[in-house]
């Protein structure tokens, strides 16, 4: 359910997730209902067609019912189903360019652009580092970034009504985490991460 602002109502979500978690496949009904039109929104904002967000959203809800029982909070089901919906679309992307044929053999010589293995490498390996880093954090601390991460334009006041802190210290909050987290980062990996 959303609020007249359009924002998700996180009290409505927690009673959902709850009572979804128990079997109580109603709650799983408005979850759904609640959360596909952001999903959506995830999917298509990757690029990927009608048919293929259709795809992409069905598949991060069957993957949910998978880990439904270890996801603890709303926050937490916003940020994992907006994570599942991105990395499902970009399969569905992959499987699609790799599908298609080539159109004339014009430009088969020409390599597609994109980053260099080696540049791939030490991005997955700085996120490696980076969410192993966030992890070391407290749930608090970790839930805000995630949120802050993985949601677009995300409401203040639905984040302190989640996270039980008042709307005025979302900000200073996620200052205080950013500031621990690049304390840890700093630590373990050094200059490279100032």
């Amino acid at each position: 359910m959303n609020t007249p602002s359009g924002a998700l109502d996180f009290d409505h979500l927690a009673t959902l997730l709850k009572s979804a978690q128990s079997g109580d496949r109603e709650a799983l009904n408005g979850l759904i209902e609640t959360l596909t039109p952001l999903l959506w929104h995830v999917a298509r904002a990757q690029g990927i067609d009608r048919d293929g967000a259709s795809d992409v959203v069905q598949t991060s809800w069957l993957n949910l019912l998978g880990s439904l029982h270890e996801i603890h909070s709303p926050a937490g089901l916003t940020g994992w189903l907006i994570t599942v919906t991105k990395r499902e679309t970009w399969r569905a992307r992959t499987r699609y360019q790799a599908e298609r044929p080539p159109a004339d053999g014009l430009f088969e010589s020409v390599p597609a652009p994109g980053p260099r293995p080696d540049d791939e490498a030490v991005a997955a390996d700085q996120r490696r580092r980076l969410w192993a880093a966030v992890n070391k954090l407290p749930e608090r601390c970790r839930t805000l970034l995630r949120i802050v991460a993985f949601v677009h334009r995300p409401d203040y006041e639905e984040i302190s009504s989640a996270l039980g802190i008042k709307r005025g210290s979302v900000g200073p909050t996620r200052s205080r985490c950013l500031t621990r987290l690049k304390q840890i980062l700093t630590t373990a990996h050094g200059e490279e991460w100032r």
